[in-house]
C-alpha cells in the first residue's frame, strides 16, 4: 500500500518556505488519498547532537521494510551515517530545499564540512526531489544526476490583486525570518541612502530562528535613524500576513540565496512589483519584467533600484503588469501535489 513517512526536524508550524511546503505537499497527498505522517526530527538539525542522530536513527528503523521515507533536506544534509544504514531496506527520498552548504554567515570550514556531509548523504537516497531548477543544477556539484532528481515548485494559493496602501508614502513590503541570509541589513542601510524619498517599510518575519541577528537588526534600525519608517511586524499567520501583502505597494527580498522564493511567487500573485537579487532561483521565480534584480550584498545597487521604483510611477505599473502576467502562470498546491505524487510512485514502482 503507497504511504509516505515525513521526516522533518523542528516546529512544524514553523512560518519558514521550507516547513509551509512539507505541510502543504502532506496536506496534498492526503487529499489524493495517501496515508500521510509526519515524524518530527529533533530542532538541532543540520547541526544535530548525538541523541538527535540516534533519535533519527530509530525513527527510520520503526519504519516497515521498503516503506517511502521523504527526508527534508535540513536534516538529511546532516546525517548521512544514518541514511546509510537504512539505504537498503527502507525507500529512502531526499526532499532538498536549498544546499546547507549555501547558508550565508557560514565560515570555509563550516562550508566545507556542510558540502561534504550532504554529497555523502545524497548518495543514499533513491531519488531526489528539489523545488527549482537552478537547485536541481546546484546538485550536479554533489554528484546528482538529473535522472535522480526531480524538480516540484512549490504551489500558490489563489489570491487578489493587491489594492496598495493608498498612502503618500510608497508602502515596501518584505516577508522573510529575520536570519543572515535575507539580507535585512543590506536592505535596511540601502533605504538609508534614499531617506529623502518618500517611503516606510514594513517587515513580516520571525525573530525566533537567530535571535541575535533579529536584535541586531533593531539595533542598525536605531542606528540609522530608521526606526520610524521600518515596522517589524513578527511572524504574521495566513490572514494577518495576506492582509500585509494587500495593502503593499511593492516587494522587497535581499536575499544572498534563495532555492526558489516562495514568498515572491505569493508577491506575483498578488501583482506587486518585485525588487530582488539574481541569487539563487530567484531569476527563475520573478520574470524579468516583474522585477528590478541587483547582484547580492550591493547595498548600493539596492539603493538605486529602490530609487527608480519610488521616482518612476511608469516603472512601479510596468513592472506590475508583468507580475499580473506571471501571476497566470503559477502553479497551485493541487497540481503541484500532485505531481509529488507521481515521483513517489515511481520510487514505488522500483
Amino acid at each position: 500500500m503507497k504511504a509516505a513517512h515525513f521526516l522533518i526536524p523542528g516546529d512544524p508550524d514553523r512560518r519558514t518556505g521550507g516547513t509551509i511546503y512539507d505541510r502543504r505537499i502532506m496536506a496534498g497527498l492526503a487529499a489524493q488519498g495517501w496515508p500521510v505522517e509526519w515524524h518530527r526530527l529533533d530542532g538541532t538539525f543540520p547541526t544535530p547532537t548525538a541523541k538527535a542522530l540516534a533519535e533519527t536513527d530509530a525513527a527510520l528503523a520503526a519504519l516497515p521494510d521498503q516503506a517511502l521515507a521523504i527526508i527534508d533536506g535540513l536534516a538529511l544534509g546532516a546525517m548521512p551515517e544514518v541514511a546509510a544504514a537504512h539505504r537498503d531496506r527502507l525507500r529512502l527520498i531526499g526532499l532538498v530545499h536549498h544546499p546547507l552548504a549555501l547558508e550565508t554567515g557560514l565560515d570555509e570550514r563550516q562550508r566545507q564540512q556542510l558540502y561534504a556531509s550532504e554529497r555523502e548523504a545524497l548518495r543514499q537516497v533513491r531519488q531526489v526531489i528539489v523545488t527549482s531548477p537552478n537547485t536541481a543544477r546546484a546538485l550536479v556539484d554533489y554528484d546528482v544526476p538529473p535522472a535522480r532528481c526531480a524538480v516540484v515548485l512549490p504551489g500558490v494559493d489563489p489570491a487578489p490583486l493587491a489594492a496598495g496602501s493608498n498612502g503618500a508614502e510608497l508602502a515596501l513590503l518584505c516577508a522573510a525570518s529575520l536570519t543572515p541570509r535575507k539580507g535585512h541589513a543590506i536592505l535596511f542601510r540601502a533605504l538609508a541612502q534614499i531617506k529623502d524619498r518618500r517611503w516606510r517599510l514594513r517587515c513580516a518575519g520571525g525573530d525566533a530562528h537567530d535571535p541575535a541577528t533579529a536584535a541586531h537588526l533593531q539595533e542598525l534600525a536605531k542606528a540609522l535613524g530608521l526606526m520610524e519608517r521600518i515596522e517589524f511586524l513578527g511572524e504574521l499567520e495566513t490572514a494577518a500576513l495576506d492582509a500585509a501583502y494587500r495593502q503593499a505597494d511593492a516587494f522587497v527580498l535581499p536575499s544572498f540565496y534563495e532555492g526558489y522564493g516562495m514568498v515572491l511567487a505569493e508577491a506575483l500573485a498578488r501583482g506587486l512589483p518585485i525588487v530582488s537579487t539574481t541569487a539563487g532561483a530567484i531569476p527563475d521565480t520573478v520574470p524579468a519584467d516583474a522585477g528590478l534584480l541587483v547582484p547580492p550584498g550591493d547595498e548600493t545597487a539596492l539603493a538605486e533600484a529602490l530609487a527608480r521604483l519610488l521616482d518612476e510611477p511608469g516603472l512601479r505599473e510596468q513592472l506590475a503588469t508583468g507580475a499580473r502576467t506571471a501571476r497566470r502562470t503559477l502553479p497551485d498546491w493541487p497540481a503541484v501535489s500532485a505531481q509529488f505524487a507521481k515521483v513517489l510512485e515511481r520510487a514505488l514502482a522500483t
